[in-house]
């Protein structure tokens, strides 16, 4: 018997299909799984770059960037396939920047793979699709994190439900003003 929250849960938890791109981003954050996706990705040939993006948090020693690095590295991502982007504070900031880092190695992005955690991917999708070129397509790769929240045990727990629907509201707080832009045509 569906749920009445099963709405939620295929909103906020999805992954699509995944060709080969010009680079594998990953918004910035503490958790391994990332960047060993990431790594994974790299090493079937799916894309020449990675690039982790993130600055300084208390979540790690350095900055998230230097923490998702270190762990492609020793899966085996050559430093050269690895690029920079260590300033972002939240997940427009990652967009942002990694989109810059790209046009500084001369990279116009035509596919993206997206690696993200699970409960992340909507907003991050939509966070990336909004800031880079509209031609630029995504792929969605995401990931159960070490939290190790799912689509089926989200909502079995107050720390779990927290993290989806922190995500939610976030969507909302995200894009409400470039919806409001959109819609009176400033």
């Amino acid at each position: 018997m569906p749920y009445p929250f099963d709405c939620i849960s295929d909103f906020m938890f999805f992954e699509t299909n995944i060709e080969k791109s010009d680079v594998i981003v990953i918004p910035g954050a503490s958790h391994p799984q990332l960047a060993e996706k990431a790594a994974g990705l790299y090493h079937a040939g799916i894309a020449p770059y990675i690039l982790p993006s993130g600055g300084a948090t208390p979540h790690v020693k350095t900055t998230e960037w230097e923490f998702l690095r270190d762990v492609g590295l020793s899966l085996g991502v050559p430093p050269d396939a690895i690029l920079k982007e260590d300033q972002a504070t939240n997940t427009f900031e990652n967009a942002r920047f990694s989109l810059n880092a790209l046009h500084q190695h001369g990279i116009q992005p035509k596919k993206v793979v997206l690696v993200c955690k699970n409960y992340h991917a909507r907003r991050a999708l939509l966070t990336y699709q909004f800031v880079f070129p509209r031609e630029t397509g995504f792929y969605v790769s995401p990931v159960i994190d070490k939290t190790g929240t799912t689509r089926d045990n989200w909502y079995l727990s107050e720390t779990r439900i927290n993290y989806v629907m922190n995500e939610l509201e976030k969507v909302g707080k995200y894009f409400r003003p470039a919806i409001y832009r959109v819609g009176s045509g400033s």
